[in-house]
């Protein structure tokens, strides 16, 4: 009897452990196949940005009578042989923290880059001069979006990046993901240099002129140390100048500019 038993309650354990197991077996397969929370994360991290929002900005344009349009550069005159007609060389202007585009204008710059034959383009980045704040320009890659999408919008191709200060928020990201886009670059005590390796400043090639206030010996003193890692790269230390160099020494920064722009291949 105890035999029969005893047997008896083994069958009914088995019976309520396959029952069990049956009821849980849905929920475990499913919890098997869902990502990790660690996965989760890390997918959340890798999301691509959304798209950036339309943004407006204001552009001064220093140009001479006879210079293709800034748009629409498809359409390239030809000359009498039926050789296509290049454009100027391009030059596009940031502006740091304290100044807007009208700041070149003003300082005779956007002329001068004019006489000598080269298009000059300044641009009022968001929040600054004519041009609207934006929320969505705290990121870097947004940044480098916005440069890349005004530079297409107007038909500059292969421009030098003139930036000063505060707009190295822009340029500097953008030197580091779309260098070949760029002609040449002249930082001027930019911010945002401290952000990258030396690896990362030596896989650019783009020519580069380093500007700097000898007065400067805070952010002008750190950029240089930095940027002094780009491998083709010359400098224009301009005595008794600060951190706006160019508005101190404005005659021998318009001199360094413009024999750098003449010595581009």
């Amino acid at each position: 009897m105890n035999f029969l038993r005893h047997r008896l309650v083994v069958l009914v354990l088995v019976f309520l452990a396959t029952l069990l197991l049956y009821l849980l077996l849905p929920s475990i397969r499913q919890s098997s196949m869902e990502p990790s929370l660690e996965a989760q994360r890390i997918g959340l991290m890798t999301t691509p940005l959304p798209p950036l929002p339309a943004i407006n900005i204001s552009i001064h344009t220093g140009q001479l009578p006879g210079d293709p349009p800034l748009f629409f550069r498809e359409a390239l005159p030809a000359d009498g042989a039926g050789r296509q007609i290049l454009p100027r060389l391009q030059v596009v202007l940031l502006h740091g923290q304290a100044f807007t585009s009208q700041t070149w204008e003003e300082l005779g710059t956007m002329a001068l880059l004019a006489v000598n034959g080269y298009q000059a383009i300044a641009v009022d980045l968001p929040g600054y001069g004519k041009s609207p704040d934006s929320k969505a320009l705290k990121n870097d890659q947004y940044r480098v979006d916005l440069l890349s999408r005004f530079m297409e919008s107007l038909g500059v191709r292969a421009p030098v990046l003139v930036s000063p200060s505060m707009s190295g928020q822009y340029s500097i990201p953008f030197l580091m993901k779309n260098h070949a886009q760029l002609r040449g670059f002249i930082p001027i005590a930019p911010v945002g240099t401290q952000s990258y390796i030396s690896q990362q400043y030596q896989n650019i090639q783009t020519p580069t002129l380093i500007v700097s206030g000898a007065l400067d010996t805070n952010l002008g003193a750190q950029s240089h140390k930095n940027l002094m890692q780009l491998p083709n790269h010359s400098v224009l230390k301009l005595e008794g100048a600060g951190h706006a160099c160019y508005m101190d020494k404005t005659r021998e920064f318009h001199q360094g500019v413009i024999n750098f722009l003449r010595n581009l291949k």
